[in-house]
């Protein structure tokens, strides 16, 4: 499979702007430099192609940047498709961020707003390609913190 491995620089680059985007849409995979957007290009384009469902799984430690990643995947297809609801999508999809966050991650010793569940974010597209929804599903993970905690940390923000 297609993978790639990217490093959270804990800064903003300007390496996600729109110029970007329009460089890698309809670009092959491997013509350009390893990009977060090449990813979603293939999939865009093997969804088109194909006419099948496709997956990213962004993976990582604590504080990698996989929310980031995963913003920046879906305003990739919400730019590349020329979606009617292109007001920030990602915004649409991700609003429910804060309450999830509130009832799903902890101060741990190692990151302050550490995620203790697993995310999956299904986009919707309609028969033109365009992005038409998206549904998010949350797995806790981390169950015990809510009649545990280990020293030093803290159990569920909403706790506080």
């Amino acid at each position: 499979g297609i993978i790639l491995v990217a490093i959270n620089p804990y800064k903003q680059l300007p390496i996600y702007g729109d110029a970007i985007i329009h460089a890698y849409s309809g670009q092959n995979m491997g013509d350009m430099d390893p990009h977060i957007f090449a990813v979603a290009e293939e999939a865009y384009k093997q969804m088109a192609r194909n006419n099948k469902n496709q997956s990213i799984i962004v993976s990582g430690e604590s504080g990698a940047g996989k929310t980031v990643s995963a913003r920046y995947t879906m305003r990739y297809f919400a730019t590349v498709s020329k979606s009617s609801s292109n007001a920030h999508v990602e915004d649409k999809v991700l609003a429910s961020n804060p309450i999830t966050e509130a009832v799903g991650n902890a101060k741990t010793t190692r990151n302050d707003n550490s995620s203790r569940f697993g995310k999956y974010t299904e986009i919707s597209f309609d028969q033109n390609y365009q992005i038409i929804g998206a549904n998010m599903r949350t797995y806790l993970l981390e169950k015990s913190r809510v009649v545990f905690q280990v020293e030093n940390e803290r159990n569920y923000h909403i706790f506080y």
